[in-house]
């Protein structure tokens, strides 16, 4: 789906406030309440719209303690690849998961209420995980950028 101007317009304020109204996409964009539908709904049904979501304030939430963990597979087999994957998916401290090059085979984003819970989650879940060769683990001291929001040229 080849995306226009006002679609890309739409994408951009939509990133910005998935509850804006149509109402309100219809008087920014000077085009009727129904074609605004129409074209979110096309999105939808491309999947180029693949969801809508609440962001939470992880501090408010008790889970401010972000990790990035690196994994190292004991053997880089398809099996042990497809294993490992199937079960860190099911692990609700892990947000993102990246399959990558280097050194290390994954990279996860694990965000959990403080140190002492990273240690239980590391001696309870992750580690009983079958194929882990090694972790590192590296701390977060502050954010400085992140967003979920993508460039619409």
């Amino acid at each position: 789906m080849q995306l226009d101007q006002i679609d890309k317009k739409i994408l951009q304020k939509l990133q910005k406030n998935s509850k804006i109204t149509n109402k309100e996409l219809s008087n920014t964009l000077n085009l009727s309440v129904t074609a605004i539908f129409e074209r979110i709904k096309r999105l939808e049904r491309n999947k180029i719209i693949s969801g809508y979501v609440a962001i939470l304030h992880p501090e408010k939430v008790e889970r401010s303690f972000m990790v990035f963990c690196q994994i190292k597979l004991i053997q880089h087999t398809k099996s042990n690849v497809m294993k490992f994957e199937a079960e860190v998916v099911k692990l609700p401290e892990v947000l993102e998961c990246y399959h990558v090059s280097g050194e290390y085979d994954y990279i996860l984003k694990v965000l959990v209420k403080d140190m002492e819970a990273y240690r239980e989650f590391m001696l309870t879940k992750l580690t009983t995980l079958d194929h882990i060769g090694s972790t590192q683990s590296t701390f977060s001291i502050n954010q400085v950028k992140s967003t979920t929001a993508l460039l619409i040229d």
